[in-house]
Parts: structure tokens; C-alpha cells; sequence
């Protein structure tokens, strides 16, 4: 089992499709998105006011032993300190927010989306793949509001409010302060692009753990069976240890830029202490003047210091939402076009010239004909991979033909709406799939229009009512995650029950009772009898045994149809059947 690679690259920052995108799940919220806008400005406004004030406490009121006035300056210091505080909390609790509720909707969107997809995307794509897009893609998401997007606006704005306030105050301290500047720009684009090649290091390897660990731990069985736990183990370290070293580099870069990004703005305070005090001494510059150009100086390099952070942030959400979008513009969903929708159907089943191919013209099914009538049970056999579970989805459209055409008492089965298809057709599988949940949710899948009545007259009429009683709880009882608390048989008998409590007029059973034992088998086999009474049924079956009553048998080899007749018909045509049912009777003998 391989484990398919993803590679992650940074995506522009203004890729302005991914942004329109983003701004169309913005819409429902943009009054709360404009505020958010207005609060990044008002902090950008607000920021140089402090230093501004502290600058006029002591030039104007402390040089000059003004307390009345120092005491006003300070009521006013602390208002505005207490304002800058509140807009800080209501912009951050905003952008949080937004970032949530937005990614609430894209997620669900996505899920949405999913639901609807072919089968046969699923086939093709890794399910860590989809888990990363639905959860750590998404989550990418909120950071791109709460620390990308709208945080670079206000450094931003901050750096451009200060740098004006700094030039009106005394251009020429403005200058010295600034002589560092370069030195901090160059090292702050080194870090972001070493940075962003962490980052998507470290994407990547979440990406290859969410893909090894999601295939292995549902894989577990077999790795156990085939004693291969020391194996997946060392492989495992070895995806864990990527992991660790992508982010130990993240780390490192972090922890040298971080320092030499004070040293640089202590140079610079520096030149200005040096500077401004020169002029004080000399009384061309005053005292405020200084301190306040020293805490404009603290201000200013701050948002150089997180820009660098929050751009690598916004290209990895801008990454993440290229490939949700990507994800989200796929074809692979099936078309529900067809606006049929009866409330009952008669059952009668016609397959014209159809052909099938999973990859493009790789046909598994060609040219197969065939009917059902109402009431009929066809059986369908033959080695495996000759088609038999294809024709199945095929009638449900999990998957879409090629050529030819599926009809339901004489219409297209595109033309009926999807759900009413398939709720007029019940599936009984080989390999069934139980939800951690209790028994009850797994036969009503949640629909609320099925009582428990319905679920135990159902489970009585196929034989499961008993074990049903029996165990803690009864139809409360949690079968945990895939049924693992359950057998094969009981597991099968749920999902007869599943089947039977839609009361579908068309019964398709796949391999329904190849997994279970014999005293099970004939259990099931006089349910099945009952499912059958009145209704269209199509068995798959390798045990010929459980179909020599069916109406026909329709013998299929590599993907056509090879035989057609009943049982004893085909036993004497001595074709393929026959051969089946020897070598089926020759192995029950050894």
C-alpha cells in the first residue's frame, strides 16, 4: 500500500480568484466584515496616540509645572488607552468570528458537495486527502482572518499612520530613526521565504500523516494478519520524524530571526537616543520629543517583526482555499437532473446495450440486454470481475454508463430524481458498513419518519429481532465504530433490516449471504424468500445453492453476458453455468 505524496507549494497572496471566492462566503456577513475594516483603521488611527500624548505631558505641562494640565492630559491618556483596548478586544473577537462562522459554512459546503460525488472520485482519491481538505485546509482558513488578512491591513495602515505622525513631529529624528530600516527588511524577507518553505515542509508532512494513518488504522487487520506491525512501525517513524524535522526548521528559523530583529530595532533606538539627546543638549530637540520617537520606534518595528509571519499565514490560507475551491469545482458529482418522482414504481427493470467502463474505455460491462419484470428474481453469477456488482450500481447510479440506457418501468433512470430512485431500490451489500452509533440509528439512518415499530417488525421479519432483545439496550445498543462489537452474521442481519424498513419495491442483494454461517444462512435465506414475495429482485450470489429458485439466472464472463435460463435450463446447456455448478459441488465433496 503506497502513500500517495502531496506536495504543497505557496500560492501568490493576491491570487485574485481564490479572493473573489473567499469574498462570496464573506457576503452573508458583510456588515460585520465592513466593521471589522473600519475597527482595523480606527487601531491603525489610535496606535500613534499614545507616544503623541506622553510627547505633550512632557513638553507642555511637566517642563513647565503645569499639574492641572498634566492631570487633564492623563484623564485623556487613559480614555483613549481604555478605547484603543475595547476596539482591540471587539476587532480581535470580530475576526475571530468571522474566520469561524465562515469556515463553518465552507466546511459544510464542502461536506455537501462530497455527498454528492460519484463513486468513482472516491475510488480515486485518497480519503486523507479529503480529511486534510475538510479539516486542515479549512481550519488554515480562520487563521487567514484572524491573523492574515485583516492583521497585514492594520500593520499597514499602523506603519503608514506612524511614519506621518513621526515626519510631522521632526523629520530629521524621523530619518535617523529609519537608518536601520533596510537591515530589517532584508532579514525579515530572508526569514519569510525560509519560513514559507517550513511551512509547506509542514504541511506536507501533516498532509502524508492524516494519509499513512487513516489507511493503516482502517488497514489494521491486515497489517496484524500479516504480521507487518514492525514494518508500518518503522515507517511510521519515519513520516513522524519528517513531521518533527519540518518543524524544528520552523522553530530554528523563528528563534534567529526573532533576536536578530531586536538587535536591529535596538540599534536603532540607539541612534535615536544618541541623536535625540545630542539635540537636547543642544536645544534643538525637546525631552517628549525623544521619549515619544522611542516608543513610536517600539510601534514601528513590531507589525515589520509579524508582517513577514502573517504573509507566510496568507499564502497558506490562499494555498489551502486553491485547493478547497479546487475541490469544490469538480465535476465528479452526479447529475440529479431528472424531476420524476413517483411514489410507487412497479419494479419492471430494462438494460439496453449498455456499456461501462470504470477508466476510459476499459469497458467491464459490454453490450448487456436484459429485463426484469415485476415480481421476477433474476440471479446474476460469474468469476470475479466478470461485472455483476457493476450492474448493480449501475441501476442505482453510483456510477454512470457509457452507452445504452437503465430503464424503471419504462423511463430512464436519469430522468428520476436521484433520492427517489434509490429510495424505490434496496441494497443489501456484502461488506456492510455500520456507523458508530446504536443499532436504531444504523437501520433508520436518521430518518425520523421510521419508528421503532417499523425497525422491529422489519427485524422479525428477517429473523433479527432475538439477538436484536438480546443484547444491552436493544435497538439502543452502540455497535461501535464499523459494527466491531457485532459478528459477520449479525452485522448482515442489520443491514436486511435496513434494507427491508424502506420497504423498497426493488431488492438487490450482493453476496447478502456469502459471509455467514450456515444455521444463519438458512435463517436469512427464509427472510430473503419473504423480501422477495412481490417484488423485483436482482442476488448476487457465489453460492449457486440460493439461486436455483430464481426466475432467471443470467451468467456473466469478463463483462458479457455468456448465459440465460433458468437452473435447470442452464444445467443442461452445460456451458459455463454448469461448470460453476460442478466445480461448486466437486469443492462442498472435499
Amino acid at each position: 500500500m503506497s502513500l500517495e505524496q502531496e506536495n504543497v507549494k505557496s500560492g501568490e497572496i493576491l491570487d485574485t480568484k481564490v479572493l473573489k471566492k473567499l469574498y462570496e462566503f464573506i457576503q452573508p456577513y458583510k456588515v460585520k466584515f465592513y466593521l471589522l475594516i473600519f475597527l482595523t483603521l480606527a487601531l491603525a488611527i489610535l496606535a500613534p496616540t499614545r507616544p503623541y500624548f506622553i510627547q505633550i505631558a512632557i513638553d507642555d505641562y511637566v517642563a513647565l509645572g503645569d499639574r492641572a494640565g498634566l492631570i487633564q492630559i492623563i484623564y485623556l491618556l487613559v480614555g483613549l488607552m481604555i478605547l484603543q483596548a475595547f476596539v482591540q478586544f471587539v476587532h480581535t473577537y470580530l475576526s475571530g468570528w468571522i474566520g469561524q462562522v465562515i469556515i463553518r459554512d465552507i466546511r459544510i459546503k464542502l461536506y455537501r458537495h462530497l455527498l454528492k460525488m460519484r463513486l468513482k472520485f472516491f475510488d480515486n482519491t485518497p480519503i486523507g486527502r479529503l480529511v486534510t481538505r475538510n479539516v486542515s485546509d479549512i481550519e488554515t482558513l480562520a487563521d487567514v482572518f484572524s491573523e492574515g488578512l485583516a492583521a497585514i491591513i492594520g500593520d499597514l495602515l499602523q506603519l503608514v499612520t506612524i511614519l506621518a505622525v513621526m515626519f510631522y513631529i521632526d523629520w530629521q529624528l524621523t530619518l535617523v530613526s529609519l537608518c536601520t530600516l533596510p537591515f530589517l527588511i532584508i532579514s525579515t524577507y530572508v526569514f519569510k521565504e525560509k519560513i514559507k518553505v517550513a511551512f509547506n515542509d509542514v504541511r506536507n508532512a501533516v498532509s502524508n500523516l492524516n494519509s499513512f494513518l487513516q489507511e493503516h488504522i482502517t488497514g489494521m487487520n491486515i497489517v496484524q494478519i500479516f504480521n507487518r506491525e514492525n514494518r508500518e512501525y518503522e515507517k511510521f517513524k519515519e513520516i513522524n520524524i519528517d513531521h518533527k524535522k519540518a518543524h524544528v526548521r520552523s522553530v530554528l528559523y523563528y528563534s534567529i530571526y526573532f533576536p536578530v530583529a531586536e538587535i536591529i530595532q535596538a540599534f536603532g533606538i540607539g541612534l535615536v537616543v544618541w541623536y535625540g539627546a545630542t539635540g537636547v543638549f543642544d536645544l534643538e530637540i525637546q525631552v517628549g520629543v525623544l521619549i515619544s520617537f522611542i516608543m513610536y520606534l517600539q510601534l514601528f518595528f513590531r507589525p515589520i517583526r509579524m508582517i513577514a509571519d502573517r504573509f507566510n499565514t496568507l499564502q497558506l490560507g490562499v494555498v489551502s482555499s486553491s485547493r478547497i475551491f479546487k475541490l469544490l469545482d469538480s465535476k465528479e458529482n452526479i447529475a440529479n437532473e431528472g424531476s420524476f418522482n413517483p411514489e410507487k414504481i412497479k419494479g419492471n427493470i430494462s438494460l439496453k446495450d449498455v456499456w461501462f467502463a470504470y477508466n476510459d474505455e476499459e469497458y467491464v460491462l459490454k453490450n448487456i440486454n436484459f429485463e426484469v419484470k415485476h415480481g421476477e428474481t433474476i440471479a446474476l453469477v460469474g468469476a470475479t470481475g466478470a461485472g455483476k456488482s457493476s450492474i448493480i450500481n449501475l441501476i442505482s447510479r453510483f456510477y454512470e454508463i457509457n452507452k445504452g440506457s437503465i430503464q424503471i418501468d419504462g423511463t430512464d433512470v436519469k430522468d428520476f430524481e436521484l433520492g427517489t430512485l434509490r429510495r424505490h431500490i434496496g441494497v443489501v451489500l456484502q461488506d456492510v458498513f455500520l456507523f458508530s452509533d446504536t443499532i436504531y440509528y444504523n437501520i433508520t439512518l436518521g430518518n425520523p419518519d421510521i419508528s421503532r415499530e417499523q425497525v422491529m417488525h422489519a427485524a422479525k421479519l428477517v429473523g433479527a429481532k432475538k439477538f436484536i432483545e438480546r443484547l444491552p439496550g436493544g435497538l439502543d445498543y452502540n455497535v461501535m465504530e464499523r459494527g466491531a462489537t457485532l459478528s459477520v452474521g449479525q452485522r448482515q442481519l442489520i443491514s436486511f433490516v435496513r434494507a427491508m424498513v424502506y420497504n423498497p419495491e426493488i431488492i438487490i442483494l450482493d453476496e447478502a449471504t456469502s459471509s455467514v454461517d450456515t444455521e444463519t444462512e438458512e435463517l436469512i435465506q427464509k427472510a430473503i424468500d419473504k423480501m422477495m414475495t412481490g417484488r423485483t429482485s436482482i442476488v448476487i450470489a457465489h453460492r449457486l445453492s440460493t439461486i436455483q429458485k430464481a426466475t432467471k439466472i443470467i451468467v456473466l464472463h469478463q463483462g458479457e453476458i455468456k448465459e440465460i435460463g433458468t437452473h435447470e435450463a442452464l444445467l443442461e446447456l452445460d456451458g459455463y453455468y454448469a461448470n460453476l455448478h460442478k466445480m461448486q459441488m466437486k469443492s462442498m465433496v472435499i
